[in-house]
């Protein structure tokens, strides 16, 4: 006999959770996007190619509370480290969890991506062989843990 973790648990008792994709690079956000779908993760998916794009978006409300953010280091115009470092010392968008998806690995940007408080920095090029590992851990971080639900 074995014990079901939650016998009465349905889909529609958990939050939907936004996901904002910060990428510049489209081959990287398609395969993001595919491997979401194929795992059935219905969740809404919203891209900024840079920072300053992302940051517009965040704050005219165009991404669904709440949200996690997939944010690369290497863009153009504003860089990971730099919309993180705008993001912190925002006061309505300090809250944001975000996970650092990159090539970088530059222990540089490793250490100025955590001290600006992401939730983990994965590397893209171990996601060719553990992708849907990664995309399944987001899943279930997203089911487990509580986020804010508005931008207070």
């Amino acid at each position: 006999m074995s014990d079901k973790p939650y016998p009465n648990l349905h889909l529609s008792q958990f939050k939907t959770v936004s996901l904002l994709i910060i990428d510049d690079d489209d081959i990287d956000a398609t395969a993001l996007r595919r491997a979401l779908h194929k795992l059935k993760l219905l969740n809404p998916l919203y891209r900024a190619k840079d920072g300053l794009e992302a940051l517009e978006m965040l704050r005219n409300g165009d991404v669904p509370t709440p949200y996690i953010i997939l944010l690369d280091i290497n863009m153009p115009r504003m860089n990971g480290i730099e919309f993180l470092e705008v993001l912190r010392a925002d006061p309505e968008l300090t809250h944001a969890v975000v996970f650092v998806l990159t090539t970088s690995k530059s222990d540089e940007d490793i250490l100025a991506a955590y001290r600006e408080h992401v939730a983990g920095y994965l590397l893209k090029q171990r996601m060719d062989s553990d992708f849907m590992q990664v995309i399944g851990l987001l899943d279930h971080y997203w089911r487990v843990i509580e986020l804010p639900d508005s931008q207070q």
